[in-house]
């Protein structure tokens, strides 16, 4: 199956659409059954920098429920290896990220799952948990053997406990954030090593479906790339009396495709993954591509080829979006060879966008500064700011300030967990306002602390790596969200609950900071070092050997003249000198 995108002649033909249902596809949905279930989707959006965004989501629902301690032995699409995770620790739910690659939202507009640089984790045990930390602790080495990563360095001095900042996103009333931990690795890196064993977790692995398309020298060639794993309890029908569990495999990358010096941008499968798709994974019920089609401004057109007589409409973002539909579990979509040809549109602006920088100089103090935009032209809307700041930046939170448009725009709520030292950090949580079309700007100063040689990192010229701020906010949409539960909507537009038609979801994370700490200089001690074991082996050897060494008086042997002489004597048999 190979897609082509060029800039040529569009054609459209209407005569293959009809009526469109908002928010879902026109393809009939799949029959429930009290089986387990994996659905597969590859979004494909280009953006108006002329790179590509492709978005992977892979979605198994296993029914099963661990809320009242059951114990579960049998394993059909779930992978065991996590349903034993899940069982053992009464996780319920889990939220994990790998990310390579910062997401630049003002070139690229929002993303369907954010995540911050680096690794994230964030968990919500069940109320049945009496030792949260000791639990969480064991679960972090557990799911860094899982996922080869290095998740065994989270502890109590980059762990936080947020009280407003994030809620389980999965069905129940569960808010007690007692049960909830967050802990970012900003200087995490992602490579081959963490994306096999996510393919792994797969029912079809890597052998058929999208997966085939996971090739690792293809996506850590990207601009951006992150693979994620999130489980959460989802309701099995419309009335939810019984829950089942969901395991969503998202993985998102940027393909710079855009040749400086060509007329037009082209891009295909082929292009961005060196493979094409040949079947669908034979577990799915669902495998389908959708091609991101939205154009209307101009009334243009779209030539598709193939063409596909399948279209949806989702609201994603606060934007009606239009896809073409390929299902590739209809083996007439691998006929013939494939090419679709595609005119990119200009994104629109985000509403709401951030960026983090430190200010200062000198390495004793120096100020954080997080500015978040709100580009709507006459709407304001709240916003939910989370910080975690590491303990070896002592903050003055009395100088904190917010301002907006230059004057003082005092927060309505603001929770701040001071750090201590070695044990934890800071955690600031604080609910701003946001006046239409406008900057809002936090500043905090803060003291660099001097640590121990002993804690400095092997490189630390390098500096020291503060994890992303969080904002969430439910931004104004412009048009009507559709709040009912259903899986027929594609999974991209899906992930987030929406309780208000008016509004939807956003979660944006800004960029990590590295922080410069007064370093002692490691020459000298290595000089001193050096200089001292060199006096000591001199002297403690020259003394060790005068102590141990026996003394033995030896004759001097005889010169040539004198053996000859004993020679002869003895040949006359007379006694030597």
């Amino acid at each position: 199956f190979y897609l082509y995108i060029g800039a040529e002649e569009r054609r459209w033909e209407a005569s293959q659409v009809g009526d469109v249902d908002p928010g879902m596809s026109v393809a009939p949905p799949h029959p429930h059954t009290n089986t387990d279930s994996f659905q597969e989707e590859l979004v494909v959006r280009p953006l108006h920098s002329g790179d590509i965004y492709a978005s992977f989501q892979f979605r198994t629902v296993w029914e099963a429920d661990f809320s009242r301690g059951n114990k579960v032995s049998h394993y059909q699409l779930f992978p065991k290896s996590l349903g034993q995770v899940i069982s053992k620790f009464s996780v319920r739910e889990l939220h994990i990220s790998f990310t390579q690659g910062y997401w630049r939202t003002m070139q690229w507009g929002q993303p369907f799952l954010p995540s911050p640089p680096g690794a994230e984790l964030w968990v919500w045990f069940q109320d049945s948990v009496t030792d949260v930390d000791g639990t969480w602790k064991e679960l972090t080495n557990v799911l860094s053997g899982i996922f080869c990563a290095s998740l065994n360095f989270i502890d109590s001095t980059n762990t936080v406990q947020p009280s407003a900042a994030f809620k389980p996103l999965g069905v129940g009333n569960v808010t007690d954030h007692r049960f909830l931990r967050y802990a970012t690795l900003p200087r995490e890196i992602v490579c081959t090593e963490n994306l096999t064993p996510w393919k792994k977790l797969l029912p079809c692995g890597s052998k058929a479906g999208l997966a085939v398309l996971l090739k690792s020298e293809k996506l850590f060639h990207s601009s951006f790339h992150s693979q994620a794993v999130h489980i959460r309890p989802i309701c099995q029908d419309q009335r939810c009396k019984s829950t089942s569990l969901e395991l969503r495999q998202t993985l998102n990358a940027v393909f710079d495709l855009h040749t400086s010096g060509q007329a037009k941008r082209e891009w295909s499968l082929f292009k961005m993954f060196s493979r094409t798709l040949t079947e669908a994974c034979p577990l799915a019920s669902s495998s389908k591509i959708y091609i991101d089609i939205t154009d209307n401004s101009q009334g243009e057109q779209f030539e598709l080829s193939p063409a596909s007589s399948l279209l949806s409409q989702a609201v994603v973002l606060g934007d009606r979006r239009t896809f073409s539909v390929y299902d590739l579990t209809d083996q007439a979509t691998f006929g013939s060879t494939r090419s679709l040809n595609l005119l990119i549109r200009d994104m629109l602006r985000p509403l709401l966008h951030a960026e983090r920088y430190v200010a200062g100089y000198g390495l004793q103090t120096g100020e954080i500064h997080t500015v978040m935009y709100n580009h709507h032209p006459y709407r304001s809307f709240p916003v939910l700011l989370l910080d975690s700041v590491p303990w070896y930046l002592r903050l003055y939170i009395h100088t904190l300030t917010v301002t907006s448009k230059g004057k003082e725009n005092k927060p309505s709520y603001i929770h701040y967990q001071p750090s201590k030292d070695r044990l934890r950090p800071h955690l600031l949580e604080m609910l701003v306002q946001l006046p239409p079309n406008s900057a809002t700007e936090v500043t905090v100063e803060f003291e660099r602390a001097l640590l121990k040689w002993t804690e400095y990192t092997p490189d630390p010229n390098h500096g020291f790596y503060v994890g992303s701020s969080v904002i969430s906010s439910l931004v104004p949409s412009t048009v009507a969200t559709n709040t009912s539960i259903t899986q027929e909507q594609p999974l991209f537009s899906s992930f987030f609950p929406c309780k208000e038609e008016l509004s939807y979801f956003v979660r944006v994370y800004t960029e990590p900071l590295l922080v410069n700490l007064p370093t002692p200089d490691f020459s000298m001690p290595y000089n001193v070092i050096c200089l001292t074991c060199t006096v000591v082996a001199v002297g403690y050897g020259s003394l060790y050997n005068l102590l141990t060494r026996s003394f033995q008086i030896e004759e001097p042997s005889p010169g040539l003249a004198k053996r000859i002489a004993n020679v002869i004597r003895r040949m006359r048999g007379v006694p030597p000198l």
